[in-house]
């Protein structure tokens, strides 16, 4: 194993074998860092997560859970979970779901799930406050490759959802509308996370499953 493994940079893609990211992804060092690898190259992200940040994080969670329980659909939630297939790409999105009759497709244990066993998920979204260019960019390609169905990137700083619709040619469109939560327009959500600045989980709760019972 080459020691340069432990001098590559991190928070930026960088050239590097499997063998190479493995060594990072796998070094107690790094063991708060997010991983990802994709076309032969690597990030391990180790900035902080700051408050606003972690209040999107939940919200989102929070407004697709009560759209699912509105609804009656089926929803299997992972926060920060890893996704590996070997060899070839990993990802770890702040959250990611299976949904409907896929939702017990979701993986179970205390590993990195393996795509190599393991179905992708339906959604997946990233959190962004610091790494939006990167999110909406080099890690849009990396889950289209993936085959996701919809990747949403939440933009903190301006409480924005920038949502994609993968299709099936690894491209993917912008959308205003979930296709795989039917019903839930991306609108409001975003006005949930406005209304997470001013007012605490529980009345944006509220005020969320009031307009879900609405449609």
């Amino acid at each position: 194993m080459s020691t340069l493994t432990t001098k590559l940079p991190t928070d930026t893609w960088v050239v590097a074998t499997w063998e190479e990211f493995i060594a990072m992804a796998d070094d107690p060092a790094y063991n708060k860092a997010k991983c990802y690898y994709r076309n032969g190259q690597m990030r391990i992200e180790t900035m902080s997560v700051g408050p606003d940040h972690a209040r999107d994080n939940g919200s989102i969670f929070l407004g697709v859970s009560l759209f699912c329980i509105a609804k009656a659909i089926p929803l299997n939630g992972l926060d920060n979970c890893s996704y590996r297939k070997t060899g070839v790409r990993e990802c770890q999105p702040d959250v990611s779901y299976y949904i409907g009759e896929r939702a017990q497709l979701a993986p179970k244990g205390t590993s990195i799930a393996s795509l190599d066993v393991t179905p992708p998920p339906d959604l997946v979204i990233e959190v962004a406050d610091s790494t939006l260019a990167d999110d909406i960019g080099e890690k849009r390609l990396l889950y289209e490759e993936l085959k996701v169905a919809e990747y949403w990137v939440v933009d903190v700083q301006k409480s924005q959802i920038i949502a994609f619709a993968i299709i099936a040619d690894n491209g993917s469109r912008r959308i205003v509308k979930s296709e795989v939560l039917p019903g839930l327009t991306i609108d409001v959500l975003e006005q949930a996370l406005r209304r997470s600045r001013t007012e605490d989980q529980a009345q944006v709760g509220a005020w969320l499953l009031a307009q879900f019972q609405q449609q």
